[in-house]
Parts: C-alpha cells; sequence; structure tokens
C-alpha cells in the first residue's frame, strides 16, 4: 500500500440503504465536520437524503447532501454539506429490509470507490455496513467486502483472485487479530487451516503491518483447538499443521510464536498491549477472532483489508436493520475506521 497524497479525497461508500450506513455517515458529517472534511459518499443521493429527512429532527445541525462529479472539489466544500457522488442506478427500497436493489446500491458503491482507488484518485476507502444477503440477491458472487474487493483488485492487476490473497484484520484499542479463513462455514474454515494458508496469513501480515507501522509485527498464533490440542490429545492440527508454518515463518525472519490455546490468546495479548508484547494475534477461524475483538467494544473497532494495494478500512458492525431510521445508529466506529484510513490511532 503507498500513501496517497493529502489532497486527494477520502472514498465512504454508503453501505446498504436499508441499512444504518447513510445514518452513521450523516451522524459523522454533523457531530465532527472537521473529522469528515476530504470524505466524499459514493452511493445514491436519494437514499442519503431519505435517511437525512428522517434523521432532521435529532441532528445538531441542518445538513444538506450535495451530488459531486469532480473530486477535486470535495475539499472546498462546506462544513454543513455532505459531498454524494452517484455510484450507479437509483432504485427502490424499503428501510430495514433485505432486497436485491438495495444490494445492487451498496456493490455499485464498493465497485466505484475501489476503481477510484486503484486508478489512483482516492486516498483510501472507507465502507459502510452492507448485508450479504442482498449483495447476493443482486447476483454478486461474493459474500462480503473483502472477497468483493479482493477480486476487484485481483482484476485490475490482471490476475486470478488465488494469486491476489488478502486478509481481514479486526482492531480495537490494545487487540488487533488477523484470520486465516473469513466468511465460510465452519466446516470450510477447520478445511482451510493448513501450513500454506497459516503460513501466506503471517507473511501477509507481517508485509502489511511493515508497510503501516514501519516495524515488523509481534506475532501469536492461536491453535485450532481446546487447550491448543493438547499436545495431540484433543486433536493434531497444532502438531502438524501450525506448529509447522510458524517455523518456516521464524526462518524467514517473522516475529511469531505459538500455537497457544485459544480460549486464554486474546486475554494474555490485551493484557500486554499496554507493555507492547504483542501486536497481532493470528486466529485460525471467523468467530474465534472477532468475538473477543467485538466484545472490547463495537464502538472503537475497525475492520481493515490487508494484501490490497490501498487501504481499506470499516465499521465493526452490520447493517442493525432492527434500529435503522430511529436515530439510535452510533457512528463511533464508523469515525474510527476514518482515523485508521488516514494513518491515525484507532
Amino acid at each position: 500500500m503507498t500513501a496517497a497524497a493529502p489532497t486527494l479525497p477520502l472514498a465512504l461508500t454508503m453501505g446498504d440503504p436499508a441499512g444504518i450506513g447513510p445514518e452513521i455517515i450523516l451522524k459523522a458529517f454533523a457531530l465532527h465536520p472537521e473529522q469528515m472534511r476530504g470524505v466524499c459518499v459514493v452511493g445514491d443521493l436519494a437514499a442519503m437524503q431519505q435517511h437525512l429527512e428522517r434523521l432532521s429532527a435529532v441532528l445538531p445541525v441542518k445538513l444538506q447532501c450535495v451530488a459531486v462529479q469532480d473530486l477535486s472539489k470535495v475539499w472546498s466544500m462546506g462544513s454543513l454539506q455532505v459531498p454524494v457522488l452517484q455510484a450507479g442506478a437509483s432504485l427502490p427500497f424499503q428501510l430495514g429490509q433485505v432486497s436485491a436493489e438495495a444490494g445492487r446500491m451498496a456493490a455499485d458503491a464498493i465497485t466505484w470507490a475501489a476503481s477510484a482507488a486503484l486508478r489512483g484518485e482516492v486516498a483510501a476507502v472507507v465502507t459502510a455496513p452492507l448485508h450479504k444477503k442482498a449483495l447476493s440477491l443482486a447476483g454478486i458472487d461474493h459474500p462480503g467486502h473483502t472477497e468483493m474487493l479482493q477480486a476487484l483488485a485481483a482484476a485490475h492487476q490482471g490476475v486470478s483472485v488465488a494469486d491476489w490473497p488478502v486478509r481481514m484484520m479486526l482492531r480495537s484499542p490494545g487487540l488487533s487479530t488477523v484470520l486465516v479463513s473469513i466468511h465460510v462455514s465452519l466446516r470450510q474454515a477447520i478445511e482451510a487451516v493448513t501450513t500454506a494458508n497459516v503460513l501466506q496469513t503471517l507473511r501477509i501480515t507481517h508485509a502489511a503491518w511493515l508497510q503501516l507501522h514501519g516495524r515488523a509485527p509481534r506475532m501469536v498464533v492461536a491453535g485450532l483447538n481446546p487447550h491448543a490440542g493438547e499436545d495431540g490429545l484433543f486433536g493434531t492440527e497444532e502438531l502438524t499443521v501450525i506448529a509447522p508454518a510458524i517455523a518456516q515463518a521464524q526462518q524467514l525472519g517473522l516475529q511469531v510464536s505459538g500455537p497457544y490455546p485459544p480460549d486464554t490468546v486474546f486475554m494474555n495479548a490485551h493484557s500486554a498491549a499496554g507493555q507492547a508484547s504483542t501486536d497481532v494475534v493470528v486466529a485460525m477461524y471467523h468467530d474465534q477472532g472477532l468475538i473477543p475483538v467485538k466484545y472490547l467494544g463495537l464502538e472503537n473497532g475497525v475492520n481493515q483489508t490487508l494484501g490490497l494495494p490501498f487501504v481499506r478500512t470499516s465499521p465493526d458492525h452490520g447493517t442493525a436493520f432492527d434500529i435503522v431510521g430511529q436515530g439510535l445508529a452510533d457512528p463511533s466506529s464508523l469515525l474510527a475506521a476514518i482515523r485508521v484510513a488516514r494513518g491515525q490511532a484507532v
């Protein structure tokens, strides 16, 4: 990932328009206008205006959604103006309802923002939450943001998706975790725990952290089985798969140790964070890594994709259809994602 010029705007995708994405975006503009300077919303103007009308009574200022086509104008817009770049067709949708139309608009925003980032026209991409079922109904053959962005990056580089591996990193103050597998079934996640995949995860994490922070990460690896297999008593993957990957990574000069029992590795890493002895926990599958990070608080959680040729972050929560349109959504995690995208602390 290369640092972009500070004059480039940041692309913020609207997310699923039926969810809380537009709401947290508008709240961020209303409550933290200085932090939102230079941010361009990529999505649908009509959808953003619909959410703004519902929020007008709870926002402390009167915002205006303004259509933009020229990204160079974004930095010069007023503090009460929300720049919105139309990414595709404006389609009908209902708040809180899963639909192909909403999924299509969310996908169009992702495609536009990623393409702009790959062309070097935006500094980074921040993505508001989408609904995976809506994405599927829209005919998008990817289960989520990470896989869709991976495919777009691979196509841009003219290589296969398999030849452009990426990983998901979840960050909160005091704990970062990177996942070996992402949006697959638990059975498939276990099958994905191979020496090659674990080693690839360690190498991607090392390279990304080095580029983001200017130093190598200190990584610890979680086991797959209870008690990290208890020397083969509860499973042998630690002995036959994970430990060999760690040994190979160490031979390459990576700072990594493990595998450690997954029920304590996150606690130990978090408690050691103040002493700066651990930077990243490498988890074997989605829920193993995400539960401890989310337990620390969604308000500061940030999802970051490692391995892309541009910076991409997102808030650490979903579309929250159950509270959409009620003015209850919290923009804190979105604001944290914007800070990280700009190279600031969580």
